[in-house]
């Protein structure tokens, strides 16, 4: 709605998300990201490497404590004055106490698998390497399915794959599902993940798994299955062939398989980690910066992303007197008012921002 209302008044729009390349930098990209965002379709020369220097690119360490007091705080005012604005809607429940009752029960199941589980690496790192297929499971509530896929939900991605697998692949290949990390107290698939198997006679060849090293895993695995998920880039890194199935910005023909998921059990390809560090290169020097929204990185006026971030807003117009010192008004919606009516009166500074 935002995003509309600003284009019917000339202004230009720049979304922060979390980084397609993580965990050291976030997406700064204009108009939209993801499905959104002007990389998807657009065609790229990866033949050429970025000229941008990287070297002083910082590792923002240990920052799920921030994350996890940032999340309890805005809960917590959101719980409090919820009272204030009955018709707001969330992509969660905001209920501080249920919510934290869903992260108790994290807790425990993380020690459950961790002993259940304690074998599972050296099956994966020895006696099927090579022989198995990973899809890395997104969070239940993510905008990435609902937005920018045809799925509805991961249950509808999990029939979907597991019915393609048993039809078409290989009869001494694998399939492997990773929980979520961040979904753990709020999802198990166990009985829907058994059921199916069952119900395809692959009973013996799929596996889900919880807490397993990532890295582990794709450097194992013929290839790696998925929605959008970012971990698409970590794959591609450790040279494990890709099939997405929704809107992705490194969904393209130089990175990852255009054949249908079919195909992709028997023929998985390879991949080019030339034009993979190209297109890596690409996102570092168009859109990403340096950096995290739960903890400051140290020096921070130093920093490449925010440098750069500066050197983007003046490539795009923006004259160096309103990137220092002037601060944009604030949109303010007052209850009871007409929303174009409201944008109408409070734009006229953003429209002149946008125009210079």
């Amino acid at each position: 709605i935002a995003c509309s209302v600003a284009q019917r008044h000339n202004v230009r729009v720049f979304v922060f998300e979390e980084g397609y390349i993580r965990p050291n930098y976030i997406t700064l990209e204009e108009s939209g990201v993801n499905g959104n965002s002007s990389l998807i379709g657009k065609p790229l020369d990866l033949n050429e490497s970025s000229e941008r220097d990287i070297s002083g690119v910082k590792n923002p360490r240990r920052v799920f404590r921030n994350m996890a007091f940032c999340a309890m705080s805005y809960y917590l005012a959101c719980a409090a004055l919820s009272w204030r604005f009955t018709d707001y809607v969330h992509h969660r429940p905001l209920n501080p106490i249920s919510e934290g009752g869903k992260w108790l029960l994290s807790v425990m199941r993380k020690v459950r698998f961790k002993v259940s589980q304690r074998k599972l690496p050296k099956l994966f790192e020895h006696d099927l390497i090579n022989q198995y297929f990973l899809c890395p499971l997104q969070v239940h509530c993510d905008m990435q399915i609902s937005a920018h896929s045809e799925f509805t939900s991961v249950e509808h991605f999990i029939g979907k794959v597991v019915s393609s697998f048993a039809q078409h692949a290989e009869q001494d290949h694998c399939l492997v599902f990773k929980h979520h990390p961040m979904d753990r107290g709020y999802t198990d698939y166990t009985t829907l993940i058994n059921k199916l198997a069952f119900e395809h006679s692959v009973e013996d060849r799929v596996y889900y798994v919880h807490d397993l090293e990532l890295p582990s895993l794709l450097k194992g695995a013929r290839g790696t299955v998925l929605i959008n998920s970012t971990v698409g880039m970590s794959s591609l890194l450790h040279k494990t062939p890709v099939k997405t199935l929704g809107q992705a910005v490194y969904d393209r023909a130089e990175l990852t398989s255009q054949a249908d998921l079919d195909a992709f059990w028997r023929e998985p390809g390879e991949v080019d980690l030339s034009a993979y560090q190209a297109f890596r290169d690409y996102l570092v020097e168009k859109n990403q910066i340096n950096g995290s929204f739960y903890k400051r990185l140290p020096d921070t006026e130093t920093t490449t992303g925010l440098s750069w971030s500066r050197e983007m807003l003046l490539e795009h117009s923006y004259t160096p007197d309103l990137i220092d010192s002037a601060k944009p008004p604030t949109l303010q919606l007052v209850a009871g008012r007409d929303l174009d009516q409201t944008v109408s009166e409070e734009s006229t500074a953003y429209g002149k921002l946008a125009s210079r």
